[in-house]
């Protein structure tokens, strides 16, 4: 028996969702579908900078996996752009966290979720420094990625 797939945490919610040759007719486009936590996958990863390891404890799995999931997600952008199919982001194993602004709460794929800050008995949420450990509690409505660390200056990832 297959496992199933773990949920990923994605922390940015896409507002335009569709995109497509310019001049084609929808009609005459191939789709490519990439999902929701492929994109975050190359958002974190090509667009903030961010390296690998990081970016894989920020969607709560594994390096390897991580890696692999960039991979399948650039092969179908690629094929979208040089076969002039249009681009679809819909679908995947997901959940965002809910209550600081980072994607609506418990929307998601998959899995309905329930978030990752503090809830009723959790532990009190965090923003730690990837780079040098550095911990202050998290500010309800304040994304820790908006922080720098105040040691050294490195940007805060939810801890």
């Amino acid at each position: 028996m297959v496992r199933p797939r773990k949920n990923r945490i994605v922390e940015y919610e896409p507002k335009v969702t569709y995109f497509k040759p310019q001049a084609v007719p929808l009609s005459e486009l191939q789709e490519v579908i990439l999902t929701v936590d492929e994109l975050e996958a190359v958002r974190l990863s090509d667009f903030t900078g961010m390296n690998q390891t990081h970016a894989a404890h920020r969607m709560g799995f594994h390096q390897s996996t991580f890696q692999r999931t960039l991979a399948i997600a650039r092969q179908k952008i690629s094929d979208a752009i040089v076969n002039g199919k249009a681009i679809k982001i819909q679908g995947g194993a997901y959940i965002m966290p809910g209550g600081d602004r980072t994607g609506p709460a418990g929307a998601g794929g998959r899995g309905q979720g329930r978030g990752r800050g503090a809830g009723f008995g959790g532990a009190p949420a965090t923003c730690k420094c990837p780079a040098c450990g550095h911990e202050q509690p998290h500010t309800r409505g304040q994304p820790c990625i908006e922080l720098k660390c105040p040691k050294c200056g490195a940007q805060m990832i939810r801890g």
